[in-house]
């Protein structure tokens, strides 16, 4: 059956945890696919005021979100950005980040530590006959591109993987999207997505496509991939004189920022094995339907993941690998006091149905091409 199993393997990685602002769940699940190649984070206290959740899916391998789902979160502490409170520039240099690390000796020594059991095995073989300099517990920022080793020439890994991640900081919320996993928030039960998928077709994707030298074909980058943004995927950021925010396939995530207040319910991370099967509306309504029936918000997680996947691999669509991060708040969000009655009416009038990210009155959003 190619990619696919002859039987899904329904059993699910659930998990939930809460702190005095948020409560969590997540599920993920391999369904019908051949290979597991989803990750993810959910970290509540990153520091004393800041959670980090993220979605990974990886594509032609597992490696790179799992990289993603291990590093992304320490680059963004890491940041001078961050120190400096400024979360989306902070998450913009770790997306970037993701890539050059996984570049060289290091990077292909992290890469086999995270893959599948072969690759594991010769990965130490290969570390009997031959061991880093220095320590190997030695993290150091400054010491990760100057390991040597026969892999010192290592130009990044050829698959790949969109993250789609989301910090919370008091009332702030900061999302930072590449490639089609997304995020969604409930405010009053209207579903508003917080970021955008990045499709080759979209004019501005495909712009820059072209003028790194790649063409489009059948919806995907030179025939392969049908993202425009994504970490990983070497082989499409090889154009040595465009920036990487200029390659065919880039990294540079969409940043968003949002001040929260006190009509939003929940927020949504999941990957396209979800999107393919529900709109965001769908799947918040679908949410509010369960959230306070079920006995955790892991449980309505996994609720669907078992709407979404597929009976049978006919039709395609709920064949893929699932995971959502199901993030609720708990507290109402007093700073937001200052919005008036007015605006608070206009944003009550929003239409009904899914709401694009460009029309949403309440975001502040700051793209860097």
């Amino acid at each position: 059956m190619g990619v696919y199993l002859s039987t899904p393997k329904t059993e699910k990685l659930s998990e939930d945890g809460e702190n005095d602002k948020l409560k969590f769940g997540l599920s993920s699940m391999q369904g019908w696919r051949a290979t597991m190649e989803d990750a993810h984070s959910a970290l509540l206290d990153i520091d004393n005021d800041t959670s980090f959740f993220g979605v990974f899916d990886g594509h032609g391998g597992r490696v790179v979100a799992k990289f993603c789902a291990k590093y992304l979160h320490r680059e963004v502490l890491r940041s001078e950005a961050y120190s400096a409170g400024d979360l989306g520039n902070a998450a913009h240099k770790a997306f970037f980040r993701m890539d050059e690390m996984m570049r060289g000796q290091r990077g292909w020594r992290e890469l086999q530590a995270l893959g599948d059991k072969i690759n594991q095995i010769s990965g130490m073989i290969e570390g009997l006959i031959w061991s880093p300099r220095g320590s190997d517990s030695n993290d150091q920022h400054d010491d990760w591109a100057f390991e040597e080793g026969p892999h010192s020439d290592f130009a990044g890994p050829t698959c790949g993987s969109t993250a789609c991640v989301a910090i919370v900081r008091n009332n702030q919320l900061v999302v930072a999207n590449a490639g089609d996993s997304r995020c969604v928030i409930s405010r009053n039960g209207q579903a508003y997505n917080l970021s955008r998928d990045h499709k080759p077709e979209l004019e501005a994707e495909r712009e820059r496509i072209l003028k790194a030298g790649g063409y489009i074909q059948m919806g995907r980058v030179n025939g392969t991939i049908n993202l425009s943004r994504a970490i990983g995927d070497i082989e499409f950021k090889q154009n040595k004189f465009l920036s990487p925010d200029k390659q065919m396939l880039t990294a540079n995530p969409d940043i968003n920022t949002v001040d929260l207040c006190d009509d939003d319910d929940f927020l949504v991370l999941a990957c396209d094995g979800i999107w393919d099967c529900m709109s965001s509306q769908q799947l918040v309504d679908f949410i509010h339907e369960h959230i306070n029936t079920e006995s955790s918000l892991s449980a309505v997680c996994e609720r669907v993941l078992d709407r979404c996947l597929a009976p049978s691999t006919l039709g395609g669509e709920g064949c893929d690998n699932m995971t959502m991060i199901l993030v609720q708040f708990k507290k109402p969000i007093s700073q937001n006091k200052n919005v008036s009655p007015a605006e608070q009416s206009a944003a009550d009038k929003q239409p009904t149905g899914d709401t694009h990210w460009s029309e949403i009155q309440f975001v502040r959003y700051a793209l860097r091409q």
